[in-house]
């Protein structure tokens, strides 16, 4: 890593706690955050009463009652100083987390709850709870009409654009999705372990192409929460606190339609200008990433909108091995959304922090003092990241 500025972190995550996970129905994401919850404390080696704080995180596809601020009494909370449903799309995980980063630092709160928790699969899986317009052009009813339906289509034009503007095609998308199955296969918890061979990928359905089975997300029900406080109080923790060094939240914006290129440049490239304005990192810092990964054509726009690439080097950088096991840059090292489990934005927030404690098991780094985590929602048009470390001061 390269020389940085010294910072003194002044928050941290020391309770993660995590619900059973399931592709089956049945359970609701109410009952499922309740379980996270309580893991969460408990592993914070906290109680109830210790809690001050709550942020809820639902899927954007449910209403407002499928995760209400009524969990607070389901779980038996005391008096609270903070209450709060996050709404940020996909960059909402990330953003509680900041939120709640904000309150402990302040003082308005001493002890933050924050919890993502989503039941999308059912007896007949999981296309139905995704085969919605999510209005990606913000032209009124013209998704609709032309068919654009689910966030795959898209991500698809995402990845039509790309490969136009900068060549490449199925081996990239095929190299993106076996980097993370190649991790997913050293994650015990993983969904999807089996090796993927390029035969298996190509002979997949399409989904919408160029964009097949393999290269879209693996929905489960499930929920994950973590513990925000103080950094001085994780120092007192038994655990390995994980540090927060700074946020960075970036929006695309869409001044006009002419020469706007939405489908290859979007937030990461604000929400990274930002971030590394915070903390004084570059992406040379960086050990490792966990990024939002709900499409293999996200992880090459992500590594370029962050800077890890330049402008269409990402295919190149995957394909090399860089983002795998034993690669310079290790990437969704638990299996990302496409292997392991598709929790939104607390899944690579999950990964992240197991891989600062040290509990990664086979997959667990040599090296991962510093971290970088990311969200986001629409189609990449909102972003939030984070930087995370093993060490209050870098």
């Amino acid at each position: 890593m390269t020389t940085i500025e010294k910072r003194r972190s002044k928050v941290a995550i020391i309770g993660l706690g995590a619900s059973e996970f399931s592709r089956s129905g049945g359970t609701s994401a109410r009952a499922l955050a309740a379980e996270g919850c309580v893991n969460a404390i408990s592993d914070a080696g906290m109680t109830k009463k210790d809690i001050d704080g709550l942020l809820l995180n639902r899927s954007p596809l449910e209403p407002h009652e499928t995760l209400p601020l009524e969990l607070r009494r389901d779980m038996g909370l005391g008096d609270l100083s903070l209450l709060a449903s996050i709404e940020g799309e996909g960059s909402s995980a990330l953003q509680m987390i900041q939120y709640a980063s904000y309150a402990v630092s302040s003082g308005a709160a001493k002890a933050v709850l924050c919890v993502f928790a989503d039941a999308p699969v059912g007896d007949s899986g999981a296309g139905d709870s995704y085969a919605v317009s999510l209005g990606l052009t913000g032209l009124e009813g013209w998704d609709e009409r032309q068919g654009l339906i689910g966030a795959v289509g898209g991500f698809a034009l995402s990845a039509q654009r790309y490969f136009h503007l900068y060549g490449g095609g199925p081996d990239a998308l095929y190299s993106a999705a076996a980097s993370d199955r190649s991790w997913a296969q050293k994650n015990p918890d993983a969904f999807l372990r089996k090796p993927l061979t390029k035969e298996e990928y190509l002979a997949s359905r399409w989904i919408v192409e160029p964009l097949r089975l393999f290269d879209c997300a693996y929905p489960v029900n499930g929920a994950v929460a973590v513990v925000v406080t103080s950094a001085s109080h994780a120092e007192e923790w038994e655990g390995t606190p994980t540090y927060i060094h700074g946020f960075g939240q970036g929006h695309g914006g869409s001044p006009n339609f002419s020469g706007y290129e939405p489908e290859v440049k979007t937030g990461a490239e604000v929400a990274a200008r930002n971030l590394y304005a915070a903390t004084g990192l570059s992406p040379q810092n960086f050990d490792f990433c966990e990024f939002y990964n709900a499409f293999s054509i996200t992880t090459l726009l992500a590594l370029e909108g962050y800077g890890f690439c330049g402008a269409g080097e990402a295919v190149d950088f995957i394909s090399d091995g860089a983002t795998a096991p034993g690669g310079a840059l290790p990437t969704n090292t638990g299996g990302g959304h496409l292997s392991s489990y598709y929790l939104q934005g607390m899944t690579p927030i999950h990964e992240g922090v197991v891989q600062i404690r040290g509990e990664g098991g086979d997959r667990q780094l040599a090296v991962s003092d510093i971290g970088l985590v990311t969200g986001f929602g629409g189609r990449m048009d909102f972003h939030a990241a984070m930087a995370i470390s093993q060490h209050r001061e870098l």
